[in-house]
């Protein structure tokens, strides 16, 4: 599925409460990571209905120094029942800034909307698709 560029936009309150809650988690180069949020911002959205985008930091900050541009938290997402239904994927560009939230899903529909935040665990609200 290809990006749909979009003019940058602050992240949603959704994004930001998903991205704060696995940056909570501790590993090497979390604290800078965290410390990017505020100068993070949705440059594309990863096809139509999707809750996927690409993100970017706006410079200055301060780059973080992760070994793999994949953030190391296991962020598995569950339906009301419990059933695992995909998980939340953090990317960085070079282990070094945000660039992209992925909710790779396990369903058979796209999810409409992000997980939230439900006693420290991600939750897909509603309906498995």
């Amino acid at each position: 599925m290809a990006s749909l560029p979009t003019g940058p936009r602050p992240l949603n309150a959704d994004e930001r409460a998903v991205l704060e809650h696995i940056l909570s988690a501790e590993f090497a180069g979390a604290s800078q990571l965290r410390r990017q949020l505020d100068r993070t911002e949705v440059i594309a959205v990863w096809g139509p209905g999707s809750v996927s985008v690409d993100l970017r930091v706006r410079e200055p900050c301060e780059h973080a120094a992760l070994p793999e541009t994949l953030v190391p938290v296991d962020a598995h997402v569950h339906d009301p029942s419990g059933a695992y239904v995909g998980e939340i994927l953090v990317w960085t560009d070079r282990g070094a800034t945000l660039a992209a939230l992925e909710f790779a899903w396990v369903t058979d529909g796209m999810p409409a909307s992000l997980p939230v935040v439900v006693g420290g665990r991600l939750s897909r609200p509603g309906p498995v698709g």
